[in-house]
């Protein structure tokens, strides 16, 4: 069974305008705290039996290249991992350096995300993204010297000044650099960041539905030409190449949450932990809870959202588990298409994933009655 360990790292030299996560700027005196905080945790996790091998581990954050590698590397070693585990770090292209990519390679890191959004510079402005693209080809260098094999490229399309050139050149060059792996997601406003209140303000316009499907096409168009096979809807890859840990989200198996605001998931439980590193590291400290709140799954719950994964992905759905009539609208329609028991979405049904999925989850046949133990 796979089972995987998400760190969240809260600390971000710069706040991007489009980010609504918990990450802090001025936090930087709490690293070294934050850190002993993730390992006790680790550990005492350990001690009561609840950490089994991971088969994937991924920081997030924030930016986690912005805490000195060996303190990464600490938690890393204090995570029991299958022989075969998988373990990304999110980097900044701005933040990662030669040496520190060593000591994480020689700690067990084998993959790398880096934060490359847009190749072209007032793109990045438009973001509040504060790297040069320049550093991004120096980075994709320093990580194939320090012997990491796999690497991840993010994107963003959709910002405000963005032509369609724009996007098919930063596509382009991503895929010059042949990383293992590429998502590119359309670019969403949240409410309270600087680009929601400026959007709201009317000071800036809000990305356009067209805008962001012509460009989707585009990456898809590009990724697919270069080799890159889509297995979810944001994400291609080279052959073998797919994100371990973010199937596991995908197909419902469980995971553990380390560090201030991570989720995490063991059968139909759902919890999260504490907002702020602050109270993280006060809650371990004081050998309390860290968990903020829960909540359990209920077979509708689960059913619904197990739908909605499963359709992002290239393997589809159970097509005996929807209702026929709601199926046949939507394979009709060019939205969905049949294969071996499967609905999978089209391209044009990729476009549309949300709509797709709120039609067939009010339409999802019942269920059997689950088996009893004793059976």
């Amino acid at each position: 069974m796979a089972f995987g360990v998400y760190v969240h790292i809260p600390f971000c030299a710069h706040r991007c305008d489009y980010c609504d996560f918990a990450t802090w700027t001025d936090r930087d005196h709490l690293i070294d705290d934050y850190v002993d905080a993730c390992v006790l945790d680790l550990e005492r996790r350990v001690d009561r039996g609840e950490l089994a091998d991971a088969s994937s581990v991924f920081f997030g954050g924030g930016t986690p290249s912005m805490v000195p590698a060996a303190q990464l590397a600490r938690i890393v070693d204090a995570i029991p991992r299958a022989t075969d585990a998988e373990v990304t770090v999110e980097c900044n292209p701005d933040s990662i350096d030669a040496d520190g990519l060593r000591t994480l390679a020689a700690g067990g890191v084998n993959r790398i995300s880096i934060g490359v959004q847009s190749m072209a510079p007032h793109v990045l402005m438009s973001l509040g993204r504060t790297h040069n693209p320049d550093n991004v080809v120096r980075a994709v260098e320093a990580v194939r010297a320090a012997g990491i094999a796999r690497l991840n490229l993010d994107l963003i399309y959709g910002a405000v000044g963005e032509t369609v050139d724009d996007w098919h050149a930063t596509v382009a060059r991503t895929i010059a650099l042949e990383p293992e792996h590429v998502s590119a997601y359309a670019l969403t406003v949240e409410a309270g960041t600087p680009l929601g209140m400026d959007i709201a303000a009317g000071a800036r316009r809000a990305p356009d539905d067209d805008d962001q499907a012509d460009k989707y096409m585009i990456a898809d168009d590009l990724l697919a030409a270069a080799g890159y096979d889509w297995y979810e809807i944001s994400n291609w890859a080279r052959p073998h190449e797919e994100c371990r840990h973010n199937e596991l989200y995908w197909y419902g198996e469980d995971y553990l949450a380390i560090g201030c605001a991570a989720h995490g998931k063991t059968q139909n439980r759902r919890w999260w932990n504490v907002r702020t590193p602050e109270r993280y590291i006060e809650a371990l400290r004081t050998n309390s809870s860290a968990e903020a709140g829960f909540e359990e799954l209920d077979s509708d719950a689960r059913s619904g959202e197990s739908l909605a994964l499963a359709l992002r992905t290239r393997n589809g759905a159970v097509e005996s588990d929807l209702d026929v009539a709601a199926v046949a609208h939507l394979v009709a329609a060019g939205l969905l298409a049949r294969s071996a028991g499967q609905v999978i979405l089209t391209r044009k049904g990729r476009l549309l994933a949300n709509e797709v999925t709120i039609r067939l989850q009010g339409a999802i046949s019942q269920p059997p009655p689950e088996r009893s133990a004793a059976e």
